[in-house]
């Protein structure tokens, strides 16, 4: 027998030697096809290949960058890198080593261009393929060029990467939150703080012309220098730069002493910004020139310090804008509550009165330094509302703002089949349709067709109504009105019936009910009382004496009598008109408790509506007792005999 091959082994100088070629090759033709080719004829395990294809990519990149060659070439194999990513043949994490690599060898004109790159495949960096195996590269690559970098000579392009990172990570990652609230107190202002040395209020007229032509340059202003008209010396000078300090750490604030400082030095300066106003036609007209030339605003990251700037910079809107906009952050933090500062660092209620006031007064003086103050001013209060959110959600422990959707929580909903029509159609010529119950299957076989059955003149609505109103006048047995309201055809119809024909079905009550038939039978009594009979039957002879001894008996009868009679419709109706406003004197001595009275008031904002939902409660409550005689009882406990009198005169005149 013959053996069988033995298949060739990894060789990883081989390999690396062909994957090095086939880069080259990848290069020039902008083509990845040599490199998966050369991938899939190399022998050895996956992860083999992809680890030597890796160390082939940082080897030609090592030689591109020695050879000073131009930034396309050093991207056109970073892309590559990308492009064997997705296709399978190398690390997820290749591309951000070889950036890294970058970065770190090439100056920053360079670093630029690359970063450029960056920004433009965010959208990659986030892709599930990238996102996991190098965000921590990103991350460490950006913090290692903004070291590199200065912040008042790159700020742009320190802004460029903290906008990157912000774009790729998502609000919650704790690398991109100061969740402690720590202060840079790197920052410093440096400023003269010799005063011997100060040239302030000193006549070289000559040396500070000269002076500030330089300075004037470096703030981009190509205008002569004018006159101002702010007194300076050396004293407002220090004051007014010793106040970035508080700025810088505003805890200092919550020290009685340093307190008592900031206070000084704000007043004097505020009140100099309030009593030497900028004038509007200049600065718009300065404004105008700039767009006209195509002049750029010039930012620094430093204030300029200069004691032959000052009265340039009070004169500047730009510059009063950043002053007072200083104050404005520094009030919300001493004001906001923040997690993490201490217990101690709480303002007294004289420190919380002048920052209120000096607030509104801060606001004023955005809102009239030109151009657009009034806009500006409003906006910066909207970023500032919208600020004291964020605080919220960084106290909170910045929870996600995806909400995860549960799974497995819902129980599976059983799927119920179908009935097929044989089950619910009847045997026989009639093809009776069964409805799942004795009634509902008697209805809707009555009529084929259900409109018409809907508009038939035969229907009993009425007829019933008539079998109701009789009962009803009768004194029915508890056997009878039991067995009537708890049959669903029976309460059915007495719904529709009530709608219809009773003002007692949409008055507003406060007896509850448990249940449809305890309605129904309250209903059924009390119309029975108030109703008359709705069928008229032949009288006989007997019947007739019977109701001329009734009348005969009426006419003789007492006005005491007629007080024991339960109070109608009516009655309530025009008694409400009277009792208006007092309803809520009336409601204790109608034995009404307090949560019912509440209610009434929640009920309604008319007094009549609430006098009259009174009386209905009432009269629900004391049924066959609720009679005018113990109503004018209640009235004349209550005090109210003006309103007693007057129904007792109402109710002798109606009898």
């Amino acid at each position: 027998e013959k053996m069988s091959p033995t298949p060739p082994l990894f060789s990883l100088p081989e390999a690396r030697t062909r994957f090095t070629k086939s880069t080259r090759e990848a290069l020039n033709n902008k083509n990845i096809k040599p490199l998966l080719s050369t991938f899939s004829q190399l022998p050895g395990s996956e992860n083999e290949k992809k680890c030597t294809l890796d160390q082939a990519f940082r080897g030609v990149l090592e030689e591109e960058i020695i050879n000073h060659s131009s930034c396309e070439n050093v991207l056109a194999i970073i892309s590559l890198a990308i492009g064997g990513v997705t296709e399978g043949i190398c690390t997820a994490s290749t591309p951000f080593v070889l950036l890294g690599d970058v970065l770190d060898c090439l100056p920053l004109d360079q670093c630029d261009t690359i970063f450029t790159f960056v920004e433009k495949n965010v959208a990659t960096w986030k892709s599930n393929t990238f996102y996991s195996a190098g965000k921590n590269y990103l991350l460490r690559m950006c913090n290692d060029l903004l070291r590199r970098l200065s912040k008042s000579q790159n700020t742009v392009f320190c802004g460029r990467i903290q906008l990157f990172l912000a774009r790729l990570f998502p609000l919650s990652e704790k690398s991109g939150l100061n969740l402690q609230s720590q202060f840079n107190l790197e920052n410093v202002t440096v400023f003269n703080t010799n005063e011997q040395e100060s040239t302030l209020g000193q006549k070289h007229t000559e040396d500070r012309e000269e002076g500030m032509d330089v300075e004037e340059g470096e703030m981009g202003d190509d205008e002569a220098p004018t006159t101002c008209s702010i007194p300076i010396d050396y004293n407002l000078y220090r004051k007014f730069w010793s106040l970035q300090d508080y700025f810088r750490n505003p805890v200092q604030c919550y020290e009685k002493i340093s307190w008592k400082t900031f206070l000084k030095y704000s007043e004097e300066v505020l009140a100099v910004f309030k009593s030497y106003k900028l004038d509007d036609t200049q600065a718009s007209r300065k404004k105008m020139e700039e767009l006209k030339t195509g002049g750029e605003h010039v930012y620094f990251a430093k204030f300029l310090t200069s004691e032959k700037l000052m009265d340039l910079q009070l004169s500047d809107s730009n510059f009063r804008r950043h002053i007072l906009l200083q104050y404005l952050i520094l009030f919300q933090y001493l004001k906001g509550q923040v997690k993490f500062k201490s217990s101690n660092y709480v303002l007294t209620d004289e420190q919380s009165l002048w920052i209120e006031d000096t607030t509104k007064s801060v606001y004023q003086l955005l809102s009239e330094n030109p151009p657009d103050g009034e806009r500006f001013s409003k906006m910066v209060e909207h970023i500032l509302n919208t600020e004291e959110n964020w605080n919220s959600w960084k106290n909170e422990g910045c929870p996600s703002f995806v909400k995860e959707r549960t799974s497995d929580t819902k129980p599976t909903r059983v799927v119920r089949k179908r009935t097929a029509p044989e089950d619910f159609l009847g045997k026989g010529p009639s093809k009776k349709l069964l409805m799942g119950n004795e009634e509902l299957t008697r209805l809707w076989n009555l009529c084929p067709d259900n409109m018409e059955a809907c508009k038939s003149e035969t229907r009993q609505v009425e007829k019933f109504s008539h079998e109701i109103l009789e009962s009803s006048s009768s004194e029915p047995t508890a056997i009878s009105l039991y067995r009537a309201v708890n049959n669903s055809n029976y309460g059915w119809r007495a719904l529709r019936l009530l709608a219809r024909r009773s003002p007692h079905f949409f008055q507003p009550t406060n007896q509850q009910f448990k249940s449809l038939p305890e309605y129904l039978e309250n209903m059924v009594i009390k119309l029975a009382k108030e109703l008359p009979p709705p069928s008229e039957e032949i009288k006989t002879g007997e019947d007739e004496d019977e109701e001329d001894n009734d009348a005969l008996l009426k006419e003789h009868e007492s006005p005491d009598v007629r007080r024991d009679k339960p109070v109608t419709g009516e009655q309530i109706e025009v008694f409400a008109t009277k009792l208006g406003e007092q309803w809520k004197i009336l409601a204790p001595y109608l034995e009404m408790k307090d949560s019912e009275i509440r209610q009434i008031e929640c009920d309604s904002e008319d007094m009549k509506m609430r006098a009259k939902q009174l009386l209905v409660a009432w009269q629900d409550q004391e049924g066959v007792h609720a009679t005018p005689e113990n109503l004018i009882s209640a009235l004349n406990k209550s005090g109210l005999n003006d309103l007693a009198e007057s129904l007792t005169n109402d109710n002798e005149t109606n009898s």
